[in-house]
C-alpha cells in the first residue's frame, strides 16, 4: 500500500462524514493505493458510531478504539504503529487541515525527503490564546533545538515508513515529530498549507497548554543532546557547582585570614558546602544516567544512530544494471 492517513478522532462527530468525503476526493484521483485509519480516543459522543458505519461502507476505511481518552500522542503512536502505508500522512480531524494540501506533500517527499511538515502560514484561529502562544513556543523551540520550523503545532505531515518506525511519542510529543525524525538523520522539509476555522464542535487546545509544551521541550532537549551521554549535562553542572563552591571557599578562608571574620557565621562558607554536596549528586545523577542510558540501547537492542542503506560494489552494479 502507498499511503496511509492516520486521523486522531476525539469527539468530532459532525465533522467525520466532511472530512471523509474530502480525503476520497482528495485521494482517489491520485490513483494511489490508501487506507484510512481514524483512531478515536475514547471519545463521549457517537463518532465510533459514525466511524463504524463508514467503515462498513468504504473498504479504504479502518477504525481503532481506544477504551479510554489517552491524548492525542497516544493516538498519532497507535496510527503510525498500526498503518500499512509506504507512506504515512497525519491530519487532524477537526477539518481545519486541507485534505487537498496531501498530494502536494506527497509530491514532495519524492524530491529526496524523509518527512514534509505543514505550514498554517495564514491560519484561521482566535489570536490571543491560540495564535500568539503558538509563535512564542514556536520561536523558543526553534531557537532552543537550532531546527528551523515556523509551526510546529501542525498536525498534516507526511512522514516515509521507515522513519515512522522509529519514532517513540508519549507524552505530549506528537509536536515534536520533525525534530525527533531529524535527530534520527530525517531529511525535513516545511511547506505552507491551507488552514480553516473549525466549523463543529469545540477546540480541545488552549493558552493553558503553552507551559506543557515548554515542559516537553526539556525532554526534547535533554533527549537531542544528551541521552546517549548523560554524564555531559550532569558533568558540566556538577564542573559549575564544584567551581563556586571553590571560589566561595577561598573567599571564605581570605576574609578569615585577612579580616579575621568568623568561617562558622560567614555565608560563604554555607554556600561552599551546598555547592560541592550539590556537584557531588550532580555526579551522582550523572552516573546513574549513563548506566540507565548502557541498559535502554543494550536490553532493547536499540543503538544511537541510524543506517540509512548500505552500498557495496555489486549493488552498485545492479543500480547501474538498472
Amino acid at each position: 500500500m502507498k499511503l496511509s492517513i492516520v486521523v486522531p478522532i476525539y469527539n468530532e462527530l459532525e465533522n467525520i462524514p466532511l472530512l471523509h468525503r474530502e480525503l476520497t476526493d482528495a485521494l482517489s484521483p491520485t490513483g494511489m493505493s490508501y487506507e484510512l485509519l481514524f483512531v478515536d480516543d475514547g471519545s463521549r459522543d457517537a463518532s465510533v458510531q459514525r466511524l463504524t458505519e463508514i467503515a462498513e461502507s468504504d473498504s479504504h476505511v479502518r477504525v481503532l478504539r481506544f477504551r479510554r481518552n489517552y491524548g492525542q500522542t497516544a493516538a498519532m503512536q497507535a496510527g503510525l504503529e498500526n498503518a500499512r502505508g509506504d507512506v504515512i500522512v497525519t491530519i487532524d480531524g477537526d477539518l481545519q487541515n486541507d485534505p487537498r494540501d496531501i498530494p502536494m506533500m506527497v509530491a514532495k517527499l519524492d524530491e529526496g525527503y524523509d518527512l514534509v511538515h505543514g505550514w498554517r502560514r495564514h491560519r484561521q484561529d482566535a489570536w490571543l490564546n491560540r495564535k500568539l502562544p503558538s509563535k512564542i513556543a514556536n520561536r523558543l523551540i526553534s531557537w532552543s533545538t537550532d531546527f528551523p520550523i515556523h509551526d510546529l503545532g501542525c498536525t498534516l505531515k507526511a512522514i516515509r515508513r521507515e522513519i515512522a518506525d522509529e519514532l517513540e511519542l508519549y507524552g505530549q510529543m506528537h509536536r515534536f515529530i520533525p525534530i525527533l525524525a531529524a535527530q534520527r538523520g530525517a531529511r525535513c522539509a516545511e511547506v505552507v498549507t491551507h488552514h480553516r476555522a473549525r466549523q463543529f464542535g469545540q477546540t480541545k487546545y488552549g493558552i493553558t497548554r503553552t507551559l506543557q509544551v515548554i515542559l516537553d521541550l526539556f525532554t526534547v532537549k535533554y533527549m537531542l543532546d544528551y541521552f546517549a551521554n548523560p554524564m555531559r549535562l550532569f558533568g558540566r553542572l556538577a564542573a559549575a557547582c564544584v567551581g563556586v563552591g571553590a571560589l566561595s571557599g577561598a573567599a571564605t578562608l581570605w576574609m578569615k585570614w585577612q579580616r579575621n571574620i568568623d568561617m562558622t557565621g560567614n555565608p560563604l562558607l554555607l554556600l561552599t558546602i551546598v555547592c560541592w554536596l550539590t556537584g557531588l549528586q550532580l555526579v551522582s545523577m550523572g552516573l546513574l544516567g549513563e548506566v540507565s542510558a548502557r541498559i535502554f540501547y543494550q536490553r532493547e537492542k536499540r543503538r544511537p544512530f541510524a543506517i540509512a542503506e548500505e552500498i557495496s560494489r555489486e549493488d552498485v552494479g545492479v543500480r547501474r544494471a538498472a
